[in-house]
């Protein structure tokens, strides 16, 4: 089927692509790039992962899966401190080890997905990862940078130390049987993974939940509702954007201040796919293990989330209960209500905002290329980051507001987003994000 994907790694995409090529709805392809991820992003998605996927497809009402995280019955150990380094910015401490692990859904989302949306079997869209597995993979530039930040959380065991030790492969051979086991039973695979927390695997339910949305500049934008946090923010800096007479740095930045309200958080590790088919179907997924919590089971690493204070806060949860987030998978309408937009991004509490700067740049006539490839902008307390490209004239106009942080060129830290969009001339075109070596794909 015609069609386009932009993804968080070169072979998730063509994955993706390779479905979209072979008949397969969008769906259909970001399942099987969603498994494909689990083997090629592994430090950032896993079967031990959470996120949330939403779908909107053409005369329906659009749905969001909540597959994140819950809050387990009992912790399975201590957290553990990490301190990471990550130059530019300075250290950043992370909590890891067993007492971070929190109760994954992304497995069961991905289940339910195929059950609701897809035309391919399970097993069909799981085969193409156990491909990539059975290979291993070569590290790439991009990779060879992420995982040189997350090394002392990669290689803190043995058996992560035998994935990521190496020079220029991730090992990935000791992750089939799992994937053997995922293609064959589905999400009961993952209590294979974490025995520990099987009756809570067994009491978690995916939810189906209407996305928030607002109708701004001719469009409607659809995006996650809570538990995530990350929607509404989406939504207030679009609107905000939408309402200035003349736009200004000083103005978007005061924007992304205001819709944040000073929050902050970790480079935490994320990945984004959005699908666009010809049908008009639109599937938008973000999932995570947060920052790893450097245990490795069954060739794949476990989760962090439960360490991830500075998204999910610190006060006390019932078993069950949901973690917070701030994953904004969105979709923006045109004004017949078929999708023109499928974006999303990574980047812990920066990836909101990213997502509703490049949406805005696209909704004003940027390539959607173009918007991605565009400097941004965030903001913590008193200071404004900015990332390379900002002119002088724009900086001199922040600099009495803000402490001003001018980064050097592009940077991971200002999010990793992903989209593809059908152009008003109704050409499909798609772009990841150099950031963190995206690549979007278009299927003719």
């Amino acid at each position: 089927m015609r069609g386009a994907i932009a993804a968080g790694h070169p072979l998730t995409a063509e994955v993706g692509a390779r479905v979209l090529r072979e008949g397969g709805n969008a769906v259909d392809a970001l399942l099987a790039a969603a498994f494909a991820a689990f083997v090629t992003e592994g430090p950032l998605t896993g079967p031990a992962g959470g996120g949330f996927l939403l779908v909107a497809r053409t005369g329906e009402p659009a749905v969001v899966l909540d597959c994140f995280f819950a809050e387990p019955s009992r912790r399975l150990g201590e957290l553990e401190e990490v301190l990471v380094d990550f130059a530019d910015s300075g250290t950043q401490a992370f909590h890891v080890g067993a007492g971070s692990v929190a109760v994954p859904g992304l497995v069961a989302g991905l289940e339910e997905a195929q059950r609701r949306f897809a035309s391919r079997p399970w097993r069909e869209l799981v085969e193409p990862a156990l491909e990539l597995a059975r290979n291993g993979v070569p590290v790439d530039p991009p990779r060879e940078f992420l995982f040189g930040i997350l090394r002392e959380i990669l290689l803190r065991t043995e058996s992560g130390r035998a994935i990521y030790g190496g020079s220029g492969r991730i090992e990935t051979a000791s992750f089939v049987p799992t994937l053997e086991l995922l293609r064959d039973a589905g999400a009961s695979a993952v209590r294979e993974v974490v025995p520990e927390l099987a009756g809570d695997l067994d009491a978690y339910e995916v939810r189906a939940l209407e996305p928030i949305a607002a109708g701004l500049a001719g469009v409607r934008v659809l995006t996650t509702p809570p538990p995530s946090r990350g929607g509404r923010i989406v939504l207030d800096v679009l609107s905000g954007l939408a309402g200035l007479e003349r736009w200004s740095l000083a103005g978007e930045a005061e924007l992304v201040a205001r819709s944040y309200g000073g929050a902050r958080g970790p480079l935490t590790g994320t990945t984004h796919i959005s699908v666009l088919d010809a049908d008009g179907t639109a599937a938008s997924l973000s999932s995570t293990l947060g920052s790893g919590s450097g245990l490795f089971r069954g060739g794949t690493q476990l989760n962090n989330m439960l360490g991830e204070l500075d998204v999910i806060g610190v006060g006390a949860r019932e078993p069950g209960e949901r973690l917070s987030s701030m994953m904004a998978p969105t979709v923006v309408l045109d004004e017949a209500g078929r999708s023109r937009l499928v974006i999303g991004s990574a980047g812990s509490v920066r990836l909101a905002g990213a997502i509703a700067q490049v949406t805005w740049r696209i909704l004003r006539g940027l390539g959607v290329a173009a918007a991605i490839d565009a400097p941004r902008v965030h903001v913590e307390g008193p200071t404004l980051h900015l990332e390379g490209g900002w002119s002088d004239e724009d900086v001199d106009g922040v600099s009495a507001r803000w402490e001003v942080v001018r980064w050097e060129g592009l940077n991971l830290y200002f999010g990793g987003v992903q989209a593809v969009e059908r152009t008003p001339e109704g050409t499909l075109a798609a772009a990841g994000d150099p950031r963190r070596g995206g690549v979007g794909l278009v299927v003719p």
